[in-house]
């Protein structure tokens, strides 16, 4: 994923809510496209596992809880400067910081359920990814 490619969820929340398909026309409408995508119900461990890097940080449990709290939609996305352009999509992770007319902006509740994940780097969008899909489902 160098470059052209990035990873993001949409949340539990913005899954219950029903903005799923809200949020994935807006993505389409921003010019990605959808390389891989799944619907999936996270268990603690593989939340915990997606999540390992803040295990030492105090919101790690309740991250765990809330995202093992309902089903996320997985997606590979493709795009120029993927992980830069979908970042600015989706606003800041405080949706009351949020540009106007960003996802968070428009369906985040607040900075523990702002509706969707989005890569921080092209080397954690491949990490990320991965941990979704294998190579071949990649394509």
């Amino acid at each position: 994923m160098s470059g052209n490619r990035t990873f993001t969820m949409i949340k539990p929340d913005a899954m219950s809510n029903g903005h799923a398909g809200k949020i994935i026309d807006h993505i389409l409408s921003a010019g990605f496209s959808i390389k891989a995508m799944k619907l999936v119900h996270l268990t603690k461990s593989q939340a915990g596992g997606f999540y390992a890097v803040h295990k030492e940080r105090p919101f790690y449990g309740e991250l765990v809880d809330f995202m093992s709290s309902g089903p996320i939609v997985a997606a590979i996305l493709e795009g120029d400067n993927a992980v830069e352009s979908f970042r600015t999509l989706i606003g800041s992770t405080n949706p009351e910081e949020a540009a106007e007319g960003t996802i968070r902006k428009l369906y985040a509740e607040n900075i523990g359920r702002n509706a969707v994940h989005g890569s921080d780097s092209d080397e954690n969008a491949a990490i990320e990814g991965s941990y979704f899909f294998s190579e071949l489902e990649r394509f």
